[in-house]
């Protein structure tokens, strides 16, 4: 069986199967998972809950993966408890405040040292301890600050023992999928990132429905992307599970696809134990030989670029919902003043110098999308001085929408199948325009706004209460958004919501469909250099387009600005449909 040229299958082996396991059975699940996948690596885990892997059973099974040519590194996951010392803490994570615990996990790291020249912590490094002793150590910071100060000092503490014990040691730490609730828990990847050796990223995304996260497909996408920005080359790759799959094997496989498409280096399943004799290894198989010779045909990945400052909370998942819209984001911690549009959420806000650092960037020419929730945040910081917009305090909700781009001066009408809730913007008419409104009875409210400011523009978007929401806008109303957000770039769709636009530094893109029907999606070019898109697996050339209206003057005035021509080109999808196209010049 040939390796994939883009990326390697691992899988992660837990202590409770190593636990009770004989070599025998290892074997059986090695040959499974030869007969679909060439399985480069296994991660073997000497901890977790109340199990400690024995070290000769550890090393009988170090011996069995290697003997069959697999790369051998070990795990841990930071759970369990102390006789007669509980703690009041979700899923008995470590409580690094007690000096016995600490102890404790320190002993674990020291054995795991001891074995393995890799070792990776599973998403469990983090405390969520609220004993007597957290309270009292926490004295007067905030949970957040002081979880954080804690979690820094362990981490120093374990990747100096470990490379003490083994100086050979690659020490990675693997964040969870939940990236906005990272400081209430400890994970610090401002900091963790200089520490440990590599990161890793967490990219189930499971049931988007049935579950106490609302993690959005587009997740497994988006987290590589945040966390490649986070540590440039040293994310060791995406993981994934079978949880929340079991009604729907294309949710396992789309987790897989989006962590690929994002060029992760490694693709983690979740464990080896519930992957051998399953039904979930022979359709990766398939997939993942397809999705390498697409690979080989896509650059880097490029989008809009989310500004996601360290630490930061607010709006919680939004740019997933927004990514399930077929708009293509590049998460980063950093302020990305050369980017053609920058994203601004809630937690966008979270950086004290963030309304000079807009101003200043769009007075130069750059263009700011950003949510109502940042808007609110920063209300008071100065961002009033870029838009005649104002925040009301009241909510109106409606079903109808007029499109109406200031610039191509042609307005249209749409109707949703159900009302949505907004809040009720204001704004004063010829200061700021509307490029989307809701339409309420006699009256209508701003969706999309847009205001010059300097060389460039400000816009806001206006998010619904319940970010859901956004799956039931009309076509017209997502086209429009996606325009304003794909300024200087040549694709982006015209569809309803639940697609993935992927796209690459050199005019390939991919589309995904989560459409429960058949349908012809549009997909929108700029460019009159561009003749037609080529579908890279059958060859098949699209040539024929119509063109979406051209900038013209509105009434009175003289001037237009200049856009490029934009084609629309109908490609039909099915279900789960994944499509990748080349831009032809």
């Amino acid at each position: 069986m040939k390796d994939y040229k883009n990326f390697q299958v691992a899988s992660y082996v837990y202590a409770y199967y190593l636990d009770r396991a004989d070599e025998q059975e290892i074997q059986y699940g090695i040959d499974y998972f030869n007969r679909y996948i060439p399985l480069k690596k296994v991660y073997l885990e000497t901890h977790r809950g109340l199990v400690r892997v024995p070290r000769e059973k550890m090393e009988k099974a170090i011996a069995v993966y290697q003997k069959n040519g697999i790369e051998v590194s070990g795990g841990i996951t930071s759970t369990g408890t102390l006789p007669g010392n509980p703690k009041p803490s979700i899923f008995d994570t470590f409580c690094f405040t007690d000096p016995d615990y600490r102890k404790e996990y320190l002993e674990i790291v020291r054995y795991t040292a001891s074995l393995f020249d890799e070792i990776i912590l599973d998403d469990y490094f983090f405390t969520a301890c609220r004993c007597e002793q957290c309270i009292e150590a926490k004295g007067t910071k905030s949970w957040d600050q002081y979880r954080l100060d804690l979690m820094e000092e362990v981490s120093h503490e374990i990747v100096d023992l470990a490379k003490s014990v083994n100086p050979k040691i690659n020490f990675i730490i693997k964040y969870p999928n939940w990236y906005e609730s990272y400081q209430a828990n400890g994970y610090n990847p401002e900091k963790q990132k200089d520490i440990f050796d590599m990161v890793y990223s967490g990219t189930e995304t499971r049931n988007p429905c049935y579950s106490q996260q609302h993690l959005q497909r587009y997740l497994s996408y988006s987290i590589i992307r945040l966390l490649d920005n986070v540590a440039p080359g040293r994310n060791g790759g995406g993981w994934i599970d079978l949880g929340g799959s079991s009604d729907n094997i294309n949710f396992w496989l789309e987790q897989a696809n989006l962590t690929m498409l994002a060029r992760a280096r490694e693709l983690m399943l979740f464990n080896f134990f519930t992957m051998v004799d399953s039904p979930a290894l022979p359709p990766l198989g398939q997939q993942f030989y397809r999705i390498d010779a697409l690979l080989d045909h896509a650059g880097q990945p490029v989008g809009v670029s989310l500004y996601e400052p360290y630490n930061a909370e607010g709006e919680d998942q939004v740019v997933n919902y927004l990514g399930m819209g077929g708009i293509p984001f590049e998460p980063t911690p950093e302020f990305k003043s050369d980017a053609p549009v920058i994203f601004l959420t809630a937690a966008s806000a979270h950086d004290p110098a963030i309304v000079g650092k807009v101003e200043a960037y769009v007075r130069q020419g750059g263009r700011a999308i950003a949510t109502n929730g940042f808007f609110r945040a920063v209300y008071d910081q100065g961002i009033k001085d870029l838009t005649t917009v104002r925040l009301t305090n009241r909510h109106v909700s409606g079903k109808i929408y007029m499109i109406d781009h200031y610039n191509t001066n042609a307005g249209a009408f749409a109707e949703a199948s159900d009302p949505i809730s907004f809040e009720v913007l204001d704004y004063k008419t010829n200061s700021t325009w509307g490029d989307v409104l809701m339409q309420a009875d006699e009256d209508n409210f701003p969706i999309l706004t847009e205001d010059n400011y300097g060389r460039g523009k400000f816009y806001i978007l206006n998010l619904p209460d319940n970010f859901a929401d956004l799956y039931k806008l009309p076509k017209e109303v997502w086209r429009m958004i996606r325009k304003d957000f794909a300024f200087g770039t040549p694709v982006y769709l015209g569809s309803k919501a639940r697609y993935n636009l992927f796209t690459y530094d050199n005019d390939v893109f991919g589309v995904s469909s989560y459409r429960p029907m058949r349908e012809t999606l549009e997909v929108v070019v700029a460019g009159a250099d561009i003749r037609g898109i080529r579908d890279i697996e059958t060859g098949l050339t699209l040539t024929s387009s119509w063109q979406l209206p051209v900038p013209s003057r509105r009434g009175d005035s003289a001037t237009v600005e200049a856009e490029a021509p934009e084609f629309v080109y109908q490609v039909p999808m099915m279900p789960g449909q994944l499509r990748f196209f080349q831009l032809l010049r």
